[in-house]
């Protein structure tokens, strides 16, 4: 085993044993997905993000790709695609970051600490500049429309329709939830 997947494999388990819901994608390590959890005491807070995560041949010495699946809203993060814009990731990585570095320090410093100045997010980065509660309170916003447990739970294509519909229009109760047991 070469020494790129030993450390690969390596960091994925520190990543799994640090209480992170890792869902890997296929039967490699090279692409998965992580729960993150905003940082406390931000307007993040409460929301919860899935996170593609895709590691190169070359990890660790080329950084892993990382990027939001269900939407956020900050000026170094791209709405649309959920590409991340961030320094340490992108251009200054080193073979001495490991993917729990990613999770429990880039990725919070970058939403305690947002750089409206290099935006990838035009619209978040002006808000931000022009006025602070508002684009905190968009913020809220979006973790309380897109950032629950459950956004970042669900597989994108996996959703349907019928995920919508209530209880009451489903014609379901909690006991018949659990089914009839197999005679």
């Amino acid at each position: 085993m070469s020494s790129p997947s030993k450390r690969r494999e390596m960091d994925l388990m520190k990543l799994m044993m640090g209480d992170y819901k890792v869902e890997m994608m296929n039967d490699g390590m090279q692409e998965f997905y992580v729960q993150f959890h905003g940082p406390k005491d931000s307007p993040y807070d409460g929301g919860v993000w899935r996170i593609r995560v895709e590691l190169p041949d070359a990890y660790p010495y080329k950084s892993p790709s990382i990027g939001f699946i269900n939407k956020i809203y900050h000026p170094n993060v791209d709405e649309m695609s959920g590409s991340v814009c961030l320094d340490v990731i992108n251009q200054t990585w080193s073979p001495m970051f490991d993917l729990v570095n990613v999770f429990e320090v880039f990725l919070p410093q970058l939403l305690l600490y947002p750089n409206p100045s290099d935006p990838l997010n035009g619209d978040a980065a002006a808000l931000m500049m022009r006025d602070r509660t508002a684009y905190e309170q968009k913020v809220k916003e979006y973790c309380e429309r897109y950032a629950k447990p459950e956004d970042a739970g669900a597989v994108p294509e996996e959703k349907s329709s019928d995920e919508e519909l209530s209880e009451a229009e489903y014609g379901s109760s909690d006991e018949e939830v659990a089914g009839k047991a197999d005679p």
